[in-house]
């Protein structure tokens, strides 16, 4: 039977999602008659979406043609154009971009004017990808966006072409796989300049997450599927010891005998983690012991 558990100091909301999610309920709460969207899901975190549908915040998957009201553009970004087309439709724009994506944004627009050949290392689907890549493409055609060195690959010439490479980096991303694209670039570029722009919440909850993953026989990563942070993070640990990635709570049950037989079970959570769902976990395992 387990005998430690151990909760993260590092687990739960970051900075970026809980200004996100309290500045959005004081929105609506400020503006009770005015309608408050959101363009796109607010936090990857289906519950937190359906407290604030609750509350009357709804989530708009696209701008509609015409539209009255608040809208509110999420922690990931936006770029210029859909901010524009957000006023265009007679919304009130406000935006919560986290400010450690801002800095992103504002890194890759630096380098782009600069006529650097821009690498934004993430991937090319994420939400903060697709902005900071927008808002770079405004001021240079040399702009990239690379999960791993393989993808990289495929701009070799043009790199070896424009000889200085700038390089920016999704706010969530592993720092290995940021080390193993500069090692590359550093055989193929004349000159490199790079930004580490993974946020510090997400490397000190990865760096915690490590030093905990090495003492315990399990750990148990609570988050949203949906949530890049949260996948890194259980990508990370399942190379340091055996771990679990659950939404909530009652899964739990599907792994009853790999919490029976560990005696020291670790608990983080991704930055899009609401505290309940992390405290209906503790509960959970206190109870199975």
């Amino acid at each position: 039977m387990p005998k430690d558990i151990q909760l993260a100091k590092y687990a739960g909301f970051c900075y970026g999602v809980k200004r996100a999610v309290e500045t959005v309920k004081k929105l609506k709460y400020e503006n009770p008659d005015k309608n408050v969207f959101v363009l796109g899901e607010l936090i990857h975190n289906t519950q937190v979406i359906d407290e604030l549908e609750k509350l009357g915040i709804k989530t708009l998957t696209e701008i509609p043609e015409h539209g009255e009201g608040i809208c509110v553009i999420r922690s990931h970004g936006e770029s210029p154009q859909v901010i524009e087309k957000i006023k265009q439709a007679g919304f009130e724009p406000v935006d919560l971009t986290c400010p450690d994506v801002k800095k992103v944004q504002q890194k890759a627009i630096e380098l782009a004017k600069e006529d650097y050949f821009v690498v934004i290392v993430g991937k090319s689907e994420h939400p903060e990808v697709i902005a900071i890549r927008a808002n770079a493409e405004l001021w240079s055609d040399n702009v990239v966006v690379a999960a791993s060195v393989d993808q990289l690959k495929e701009f070799e010439a043009d790199i070896k072409n424009h000889k200085r490479v700038g390089v920016v980096v999704q706010t969530t991303q592993r720092i290995s796989t940021l080390n193993s694209i500069v090692e590359y670039l550093t055989s193929i570029a004349k000159e490199i300049h790079i930004a580490n722009t993974i946020c510090q919440s997400t490397s000190m909850r990865q760096k915690e997450a490590r030093e905990l993953a090495g003492e315990s026989d399990l750990v148990i990563v609570a988050g949203s599927k949906k949530s890049a942070n949260t996948t890194h993070l259980a990508e990370i640990l399942k190379d340091i010891t055996q771990t679990i990635h659950i939404e909530k709570d009652d899964e739990l049950d599907n792994y009853r005998d790999l919490i029976a037989k560990a005696e020291r079970i670790s608990v983080t959570a991704g930055a899009s983690t609401p505290q309940n769902i992390i405290e209906n976990v503790i509960k959970k395992l206190r109870k199975e012991i």
